[in-house]
């Protein structure tokens, strides 16, 4: 299992749509997520940021994140949370959801 942490921008306008959005998720976008091997997802809010959180317990992560990404009900679903996002100012060059770099973990 590995752990990843993300990070984005929110559209302080799109904050009540993004919240709506996700506490009406799709079952279909759910359904993807556990398929490519994701567990313990969740998204936080804090000063203009979310932050996500999540484990992978595959074995490729890449060609499980094409899976997700070639998805057409999850690419419907990124049309609508995408246009409430912004990548942080730090993101690299096509990064939308940056990584951020664990500094600490206990079990």
């Amino acid at each position: 299992m590995k752990r990843y942490a993300k990070v984005i921008q929110v559209k302080p306008e799109k904050l009540a749509e993004y919240e709506q959005l996700h506490a009406n998720c799709w079952e279909g976008v759910c359904k993807k997520i556990a398929e490519c091997n994701i567990t313990n997802f969740s998204i936080h809010y804090g000063g203009g940021y979310l932050f996500s959180y999540y484990e992978y317990v595959g074995t490729d992560y890449e060609a499980d994140m094409l899976k997700m990404a070639q998805d057409e009900t999850t690419q419907k679903w990124w049309e609508f949370t995408d246009s409430c996002q912004d990548p942080v100012s730090w993101a690299k060059d096509g990064e939308w959801w940056s990584d951020l770099r664990e500094v600490f973990y206990t079990a």
